[in-house]
C-alpha cells in the first residue's frame, strides 16, 4: 500500500515538472499602436482686456475719477454682442505717488477683462471699452470656448484610427485583433492665431478695428495595446 501511494504521488510530480515549461511558454500575443489626430479648430471666443488709469491730486479723488470710468467701461462692454452674463471681470487695484515736478500726483488704476462669444464682434468690444473711458487695451486673444469637448472629440478619432492599425497588423499577421489592454492619452488645444497689441486712442478717435478670429489646432494622441486571439 505504501508503495503504491508513493508510486503515485511521484507520477503527479512527473506531471507538474512536464506541464510547468508549457504554461510558463504560454506568452500572450498583443499588438501596439500609436495614433495623432491634428485638426483646425475655429475659434469661438475672444477676450479683451481693458486698464484704466487716471491721476489726481488726491488717493481719494484718482479712486473715484476711476470708479466711474470703470463703471462706463462694464456698461458699454455689457453692450457688445455675445457678452453674457459673468464674461466681464474686474482686476488689480491699484493707487501710487507719481513725482509730477515738485508737487506729487497719485494714479489709480483698475483692470477689467472682458470676454465675448461672438469673436467677430472683439473690433466693436475694443472700440466701445476705449470710447468709455478705456486708457490702454491688450488682446484680442481668440480661443475655442469649449476646449474640453474639442479635445474629446479628436481623442476618439485617435483612438478610431489607433484600432483600424492594429486591425490592418492583425490581419497581416494572420490573427484576430482583441479587446484592448491598455490605452494612453496625451495632447491638448493650441491657439494658431489670434492679435494681441496695446492702444490707448482718443475717444474722438477710436473706430472698431478689423478682426479675424482664426482657428486653434487641437491634437490628440493614443497609444494603445491589443490582444490578438
Amino acid at each position: 500500500m505504501i508503495l503504491r501511494m508513493r508510486r503515485l504521488l511521484f507520477l503527479l510530480v512527473v506531471a507538474v515538472a512536464l506541464a510547468a515549461p508549457a504554461a510558463a511558454g504560454a506568452v500572450e500575443r498583443t499588438v501596439s499602436v500609436t495614433a495623432t489626430i491634428e485638426r483646425q479648430v475655429p475659434n469661438d471666443a475672444a477676450e479683451v482686456h481693458f486698464v484704466v488709469s487716471k491721476e489726481r491730486t488726491g488717493r481719494a479723488a484718482a479712486l473715484r475719477v476711476v470708479a466711474l470710468r470703470v463703471k462706463a467701461v462694464i456698461g458699454a462692454s455689457q453692450g457688445i454682442a455675445g457678452v453674457g452674463a459673468g464674461d466681464v471681470t474686474t482686476g488689480s487695484i491699484s493707487v501710487r505717488r507719481v513725482e509730477r515736478g515738485k508737487k506729487p500726483v497719485y494714479r489709480a488704476s483698475e483692470g477689467v477683462t472682458v470676454v465675448t462669444h461672438q469673436p467677430e464682434a472683439a473690433g466693436d468690444l475694443v472700440a466701445a471699452g476705449v470710447a468709455a473711458g478705456a486708457t490702454s487695451t491688450r488682446g484680442p486673444r481668440f480661443f475655442v470656448g469649449d476646449r474640453e469637448a474639442a479635445y474629446d472629440a479628436a481623442l476618439v478619432e485617435a483612438l478610431t484610427q489607433a484600432k483600424a492599425k492594429a486591425g490592418l497588423l492583425a490581419a497581416a499577421a494572420g490573427a484576430t485583433l482583441g479587446p484592448a489592454i491598455t490605452i494612453v492619452e496625451g495632447g491638448g488645444v493650441t491657439p494658431v492665431s489670434g492679435t494681441r497689441g496695446a492702444s490707448s486712442p482718443k475717444a474722438e478717435d477710436v473706430a472698431a478695428p478689423p478682426v479675424k478670429p482664426g482657428k486653434s489646432t487641437v491634437e490628440a494622441t493614443v497609444a494603445a495595446t491589443f490582444a490578438l486571439e
